[in-house]
């Protein structure tokens, strides 16, 4: 039996929070990835695995919301906690191994390509991973082209991402990225969904669905990563660096595989201080002049 889905059950509500939580989470990831591309490798590492978590927690709470809005009228639908937690370190893990390879190999070539790669993937596999944790009387099945193709939103969308954080300075142009990012993964989400077909066991199917509401379910294990991406929140705003997009002289000078004209041009507009003294002229050189013979 052919089951009959409504993925907006609350109107556009649903899909906008969605939108919105996938943008939090990739301006905060893409923030963090801009600004471990600028400090010493001590603080790298801290600030990248920040980066992965927020764009892991960020992608897994646009999923999950957006499931909010899911239903099938003919059946509950309950969640199974261990799947659906196991979605979300998923994505983290996976994020976090595509955003290091671009923070230590640049947003440039092989590595752009292999880190943006699997993090797609990885946003991918959430998804899907999420879906097998979805339990109702019957099964589900996918259109394999449209599977596909939300895989290939999924790549793309994160490979522009990191090509991003890797090259996009300033705030607004950070925000403008990850709006782009938002849309993209919100994009792959329903992309994926559009691939759904329900099938219903024929026995214990009634008219209506009985138990508690995909919200009811949904709404406390939201809370963890939502909690994260506060916190993560916090962490930007305290970072004044962050927040203007500008190295410090020392980033500039301590950050491998800056070429020596980036850090000339910055010592062009911050020169060394003298203690006061007028420097020393050769006359030579400033209008001396040499007896003429008469």
């Amino acid at each position: 039996m052919q089951g009959t889905v409504d993925g907006f059950s609350y109107g556009v509500v649903t899909p906008l929070v969605a939108f919105l939580m996938a943008c939090l989470g990739g301006a905060l990831g893409l923030r963090c990835t801009t600004r471990s591309l600028l400090v010493t490798h001590s603080w790298r590492p801290a600030w990248l695995a920040l980066g992965s978590a927020a764009i892991g927690s960020g992608i897994w709470t646009m999923h999950f919301v957006a499931m909010m809005g899911f239903t099938i009228k003919q059946t509950p639908i309950h969640y199974d906690k261990p799947i659906t937690y196991a979605s979300l370190g998923l994505a983290i893990v996976m994020v976090g191994v595509g955003i290091f390879i671009v923070g230590y190999r640049g947003a440039t070539g092989t590595a752009l390509f292999t880190g943006g790669t699997i993090t797609g993937l990885g946003v991918a596999s959430m998804h899907y991973l999420g879906m097998a944790g979805m339990h109702f009387d019957g099964r589900l099945s996918y259109n394999t082209l449209t599977v596909a193709a939300s895989v290939v939103i999924a790549v793309v969308a994160a490979t522009a991402a990191l090509w991003a954080a890797g090259r996009v300075r300033g705030f607004l142009w950070s925000v403008g990225a990850s709006m782009v990012m938002g849309l993209a993964v919100s994009g792959m989400h329903y992309t994926g969904m559009a691939a759904l077909d329900v099938h219903l066991h024929l026995h214990g199917t009634s008219g209506s669905a009985t138990g508690g509401s995909p919200a009811t379910v949904l709404a406390p294990m939201l809370i963890g990563p939502l909690a994260f991406l506060l916190l993560a929140g916090v962490v930007v705003m305290f970072d004044p660096l962050m927040v203007m997009g500008k190295p410090t002289r020392r980033d500039v000078e301590d950050k491998p595989g800056v070429p020596a004209t980036a850090v000339a041009s910055h010592q062009h507009h911050h020169p060394p201080l003298h203690s006061g003294r007028r420097p020393v002229r050769d006359p030579r050189h400033h209008g001396s002049r040499t007896p003429q013979n008469r």
